[in-house]
């Protein structure tokens, strides 16, 4: 009974040290998510203070774009937004101010800054003020003495510090809260092992002293059943301890024999490493080493350090079982008996480039980044990269992950690191911060490029590493050379407008932008300057350059050239605004470019909605002016008739008889007459719309229709138009009125063609029980949805004169009618692919 209650006394010490340790790893694990949300909050704090710096710098720089826009034009409408970017800047500075006082070397700065700001502020007022007083001259005088240049310079780079100050917050406290972390879990896995390790040297021991303990009792079956209940439990701690380890999937962790011999393997190194259990066990661990390591006998060399101190710990390349490398940090552990003998190792790995702590925290931001981006290790081998990166040097990432730098960038990567051998490499990659250096990057096929390189540091547990921003600019050098061709004829003139101008060549490419369009589009000139013209004007810009697959976009382009085209531009931050574009042709060394003069119409939409309400407010008084529209057009018929006919007179006699400027200025005077009396005309023909009281009374909709086309038959004939109907209903209206609608819309249906032969058809259906619905569709031109409500507008033409015939009446006739009808007209349509008008008649009762 002594030697049980011994042994019950050793059991309940080895287990509950086990739950004693499991307590502590608990504690640690707590310790481990208060640090992680402590470093989030100093992420969140950290973008919150650089947001707003840049807000601060784009506040400024709407300063200057409004005085220079004052400047140049003398129109007191800049002041508005002047004044709105000074609030902005007192605002931004405020708001810097408040979130830095945690930082003493911040606020150091700040008043320098508050300084600059002001002394830009009053530069702009004395401009300004100049501008008014003495005129552009003495106020351009004033900008070229370089005092703002100088001042605005500072500022800059006060905020360039500022923010950088952050990003190496950032950086240290990132790197901290990652130590932190992976203290936390070395310590989570070591504890837990060691309290499973205990737990299962109780359950030996339970089992060795039962089985002693059973051959000198007689009491065989009380014995089998203790054993038992000892196995059951070893076995559920050697379960639990594989289970353990198995679901460390972020670290690879095996043990070998002392030759190097794994014994054993879990499931986050078959992740990381691509072997399975089966497949390893019993292998070197050499086989995890670079050929050239191999053969210059480094794992031998890796396990007599580990032996000779215990621990050994090292960054490197590893290799996976498909062949593709990686960089992985090792710790390496030599274990040895209480006697102190060697018994074998073990080896804690995980990868770098993949692994939590790199890739949560940065492979979201290296793969969101526009650039390539690739990170560098102090030995200049590549630790990470992202997708541009790839695509821009033609290497599969694999390929590069564990190689030299200068295998991609040949020359001047390390140069510009170390410029000479007095400074550190820190001291020359601080230097470099913030700074484009500009070098030439090489392909996987040999090939160059000239590339942009933005250095940053980056420290973490494995020691400061070296983030590098590397575009390519080979457009913008492209636009550089074109620039300077231009320089002296076109930059002037581009900044001097009043308008954002973009010039755009035949890719579709921005090449050259001024000040307007930065301030427009929310971009700075370098963000756009090689980019899609697409980013900006999403939708319509090359629409409206080739209308159709039968006009080259020369073509198009001069159709374009002095008609101004209705889109929406996108700023840089998503919000749509309209826009109008005036289009024109520019020659240049590269063929032809597109010059796009592109007004923010935002305030001319607002006055457009403002009158719109005003029309409806008009319609009360619509009935006097309709009857003064009628009696005036009536009036103006008489002499214009006389005119008319005396000029068809002069026409008919003295035609070839005078000089030919004669017979040119008749014949002026001839075609003005008749113009001017087709628009009484249709005046008259828009007085006219509607009932006039006339009763209203059961005809048949079909016959409207006939009637139409009979007045239109020398139109149709003429085109070749095919024009084509369902059966229509009879309805209660005005047979005369619903004729003239038919008659408007098949006519533009049949002159606003395409380059196909007109088809229109018309049909009509009924709707709930309560009205009818016409429709008359065509395979025309068709209509932009931004134009539907204003064709229905008196005298509005999409089209120049000279292009289409027609005084712009027809549609505001066909609605007129319809409303004294009682029902609504609309259009459905896309550019290029016709378009069907609808209106709608009530059932009246009897019908």
């Amino acid at each position: 009974m002594q030697n049980k209650s011994v042994l019950n006394r050793k059991v309940q010490l080895a287990f509950g040290s086990a739950i004693l340790i499991l307590l502590v790893v608990g504690a640690i694990s707590y310790r481990g998510m208060v640090v992680s949300r402590e470093s989030d909050r100093w992420v969140r704090h950290t973008h919150e203070v650089i947001e707003n710096l840049q807000d601060l710098l784009l506040a400024m720089e709407g300063v200057e774009s409004s005085e220079g826009g004052f400047v140049l034009t003398g129109k007191e409408s800049y002041l508005e937004p002047y004044r709105a970017s000074i609030l902005s800047v007192e605002q931004y500075e405020a708001t810097v101010r408040n979130l830095t006082l945690d930082n003493p070397q911040q606020q150091r700065q700040l008043p320098a800054l508050e300084k600059l700001a002001a002394q830009k502020i009053q530069f702009a007022q004395t401009v300004m003020s100049l501008r008014r007083a003495k005129g552009l001259e003495a106020a351009a005088n004033a900008i070229e003495s370089g005092l703002g240049q100088r001042t605005r310079d500072g500022f800059q780079g006060i905020v360039r510090e500022l923010q950088d100050e952050e990003l190496r917050l950032l950086v240290l406290r990132n790197g901290d809260a990652k130590r932190r972390l992976d203290q936390t879990k070395i310590a989570l896995i070591f504890g837990t092992v060691l309290g499973l390790l205990i737990a299962a040297a109780a359950g030996r021991s339970v089992q060795h002293e039962s089985t002693g303990r059973g051959l000198a009792e007689k009491h065989l079956a009380q014995m089998v059943g203790g054993r038992q209940l000892v196995e059951d439990a070893l076995r559920e701690s050697e379960e639990r301890y594989r289970m353990l380890l198995d679901g460390v999937q972020d670290y690879a962790i095996f043990m070998m024999d002392p030759r190097g011999q794994i014994v054993s393997w879990n499931a986050g190194a078959e992740r990381i490493k691509g072997y399975r259990a089966d497949q390893i066990i019993g292998h070197n661990f050499s086989c995890f080493f670079p050929p050239e390591d191999i053969e210059r006998g480094r794992p031998e060399e890796v396990l007599r350090m580990t032996a000779a101190s215990g621990r050994h710990e090292e960054q490197g390349i590893r290799v996976r079982k498909d062949g593709s490398r990686f960089l992985a940090g090792v710790t390496f552990t030599a274990l040895r008996d209480l006697a102190g003998n060697l018994r074998g190792f073990s080896e804690f790995s995980h990868d770098l480039s993949e692994s939590k702590e790199s890739g949560a925290k940065y492979r979201g931001l290296l793969e969101a980044a526009p650039d390539a981006m690739v990170v560098v290790n102090q030995g200049g081998e590549i630790v990470l990269l992202n997708l541009q990166a790839e695509k821009q040097f033609g290497y599969h990432r694999d390929e590069l992950v564990g190689q030299k730098v200068k295998n991609i960038i040949p020359e001047g990567f390390a140069e510009r690191l170390i410029a000479d051998g007095t400074r550190t490499a820190a001291e020359a990659l601080a230097q470099q911060i913030g700074t484009g250096i500009e070098l030439r990057g090489r392909r996987k096929d040999g090939s160059d490029f000239p590339i942009e390189i933005m250095l940053s540091p980056l420290e973490s547990a494995e020691g400061i590493l070296v983030t590098a921003a590397i575009r390519n600019i080979s457009v913008r050098k492209d636009a550089e050379k074109h620039l300077a061709q231009m320089e002296g004829r076109y930059r002037g003139l581009l900044e001097a407008a009043p308008d954002a101008m973009v010039v755009v060549n035949q890719g579709g490419e921005i090449v050259l932008l001024n000040v307007q369009a930065e301030k427009q589009f929310g971009y700075r000139r370098d963000e756009l300057v090689g980019q899609k013209v697409k980013n900006i004007i999403p939708e319509g810009f090359a629409e409206r350059l080739i209308a159709d697959g039968t006009r080259t976009a020369a073509e198009a382009l001069a159709q374009q050239i002095g008609t101004g085209i209705e889109l929406y531009g996108r700023r840089k931050d998503g919000s749509d605004f309209p826009i109008e574009i005036m289009l024109s042709p520019l020659e240049s060394a590269e063929g032809i470019l597109v010059t796009a003069a592109i007004r923010n119409i935002s305030v001319r939409k607002d006055a457009e909605k403002h009158l719109a309400q005003m029309v409806g407010e008009l319609k009360r008084s619509n009935d006097e002016l309709q009857q003064f529209a009628y009696v005036t057009s009536h009036d103006l018929q008489e002499p214009l008739r006389m005119v008319a006919s005396f000029t068809q007179l002069l026409a008919k006699r003295y035609t070839g008889r005078l000089d030919s400027d004669a017979d040119e200025f008749i014949a002026f005077a001839v075609d003005g007459c008749t113009r001017m009396q087709g628009l009484i005309q249709d005046l008259l023909a828009y007085s006219r719309a509607g009932t006039n009281g006339k009763a209203l009374r059961k005809i048949s909709s079909e016959n409207a229709l006939k009637e139409a086309l009979t007045n239109l038959r020398a139109t149709i004939e003429e085109n070749s138009a095919v024009v084509s109907h369902d059966s229509l209903p009879g309805i209660t209206t005005d047979d005369t009125q619903l004729a003239l609608v038919f008659q408007n819309l098949v006519g533009n249906a049949i002159k606003y063609r395409s380059a196909e032969v007109p088809h229109v058809h018309v049909s009509a259906t009924k709707n709930g029980g309560h009205e009818w619905i016409f429709s008359v569709r065509d395979n025309g031109l068709g209509i932009e949805p931004q134009y539907f409500e204003r064709i229905f507008i008196l005298f509005q033409r999409l089209h120049g004169q000279n292009e289409f015939e027609g005084s712009g009446i027809g549609l505001a006739i066909c609605k007129k009618i319809v409303e004294r009808l009682g029902g609504r007209i609309w259009v459905e349509s896309q550019s290029e692919k016709g378009s069907t008008f609808y209106f709608t008649l009530p059932e009246r009762d009897g019908q």
